[in-house]
């Protein structure tokens, strides 16, 4: 072939770029919009599904999808992903079920991940809070590393770089939690990722330690840079009820039971390949779900995302942005007067 993939791939994104920029940046305002109508709410007290219902229900507002059941297209804007309210040696990937009880307490760590999509383009923006001083120097450490991340992002970069940066950042640090002291680790096994229309993680992965991979950004890419920090160990394990979910995009089998192909008719319906969780469909109408739920994850036409934590009686924290690489210059879409 006369024309080379990367080449190829810089003409695709070209031709879809201005609009897919104008997307981003309204999904952007959105989302600072939903974490100042937040921020004031997050107090010891208040239950994480309360939380999580006030982000979404501000989410379905702001994008004009406050009833799925109504919208012409579901997915058209809304949700990007289900809220993460990730607490303490919990990093990511825990959202509320039906029927939670959890309360936030003064001792807490609560990440907060919120994702906004316009017609499938995505904003990933996290932050880290927590209410006693002993903490701050591991919020400020794995908020630094981001930064540091962001800084090191550009066109022709390769990815290990990144995560060599942001790993020396992060380790430079030192927190004291409750007469002991810590250095901040990076979680190496998780990372940032590139973004594709309607699929949250795009192929590419931006580590938060050196890890080899020569793999280079690339002009008119969309990246999530996220690092991840903690007092533990610094590897995340699969752990705890599972509450995200999302369609296996290249699997094109049925299911073989009739309940199952009901609920798959109504998660292609209502978000595609987005990310979903339980209290989504709860909210849909739809009942007694779970054995054909657990069924079609079975046959690998929907992936479970269960809970990703570090040893117990850690603490972890995490900071994202959302950057567009443009061929002159890096625009923070997602930056806020927040952070």
């Amino acid at each position: 072939k006369r024309t080379p993939a990367a080449e190829k791939r810089y003409f695709e994104r070209d031709q879809e770029s201005q609009q897919r920029w104008i997307e981003v940046r309204k999904g952007a305002e959105i989302h600072r919009r939903v974490r100042k109508n937040v921020q004031g709410k997050l107090q010891p007290g208040v239950s994480l599904t309360d939380i999580a219902n006030t982000i979404e229900d501000a989410t379905r507002k702001f994008t004009g999808a406050e009833d799925l059941t109504t919208m012409e297209n579901p997915i058209s804007q809304g949700i990007g992903f289900p809220t993460g309210l990730s607490l303490n040696h919990c990093a990511a990937h825990f959202t509320p079920n039906a029927g939670d009880q959890t309360i936030l307490k003064k001792e807490d760590v609560l990440k907060v991940d919120i994702g906004v999509q316009v017609n499938g383009y995505i904003v990933d923006s996290a932050f880290t809070v927590a209410f006693e001083p002993q903490y701050d120097n591991l919020l400020t450490a794995v908020r630094e590393a981001t930064y540091e991340g962001i800084k090191q992002s550009g066109i022709d970069v390769r990815l290990t770089d990144i995560g060599e940066a942001v790993q020396e950042v992060m380790e430079s640090y030192e927190v004291d939690i409750n007469g002991k002291t810590f250095q901040v680790k990076p979680c190496r096994n998780l990372c940032g990722h590139n973004i594709a229309p309607y699929t949250i993680h795009g192929g590419k992965s931006v580590p938060i330690v050196k890890n080899g991979d020569t793999t280079k950004m690339e002009e008119g890419e969309h990246f999530a840079i996220e690092t991840f920090g903690t007092t533990g160990r610094g590897y995340v394990v699969s752990g705890g009820e599972c509450s995200h979910y999302a369609r296996s995009p290249d699997v094109n089998i049925q299911p073989t039971l009739s309940r199952a192909k009901q609920l798959l008719h109504a998660i292609d319906k209502n978000f595609g390949t987005l990310p979903f969780c339980r209290r989504y469909l709860d909210k849909l109408g739809e009942d007694k779900y779970l054995y054909a739920l657990n069924n079609l994850v079975k046959q690998g036409i929907v992936q479970d995302y269960p809970p990703l934590n570090d040893i117990h009686g850690s603490y972890t924290a995490q900071f994202e942005h959302t950057i567009l690489l443009h061929p002159h210059k890096k625009e923070v879409v997602s930056k806020g007067d927040d952070y």
